[in-house]
């Protein structure tokens, strides 16, 4: 256990990676087009195995996208974020008044999991 009572981190295991952006209304558009193209990068480096950006159904949200991506490990992630193209478009990204962002990136692993119960075949659910 950590100091705070949370699991060590064990080497080679599951890592998601969770982003959620704060994106000017008028820009959402443009930021979806830089997002995939850094993906793109991503999705090509050991490791790495699904991404998905979601977008909220209202302006209202404070956090318009969320980007969830799940890797076979940290020390993948690690890895394939200290790539030198991938820093540069993020960087890039940041850097670009016309379109402000501000991201809130994390490593998680999973803390608690329900999924949907089904009825076995002649049994009622």
């Amino acid at each position: 256990m950590t100091d705070d009572n949370r699991p060590a981190h064990t080497p080679g295991s599951p890592v998601t990676f969770i982003n959620v952006f704060e994106v000017a209304g008028g820009d959402l558009d443009a930021f979806v087009a830089q997002w995939e193209r850094r993906a793109a990068i991503m999705s090509t480096k050991p490791g790495f195995l699904d991404s998905r950006l979601h977008r909220a159904r209202s302006s209202a949200n404070r956090f318009q996208f969320v980007n969830v991506a799940h890797w076979e490990s940290q020390e993948a992630w690690e890895s394939a974020t200290a790539d030198v193209g991938f820093r540069e478009r993020t960087q890039a990204a940041h850097d670009d008044t016309r379109t402000p962002i501000t991201s809130n990136p994390g490593l998680y692993d999973v803390a608690a999991e329900f999924s949907t119960v089904r009825a076995e075949p002649g049994r009622p659910g």
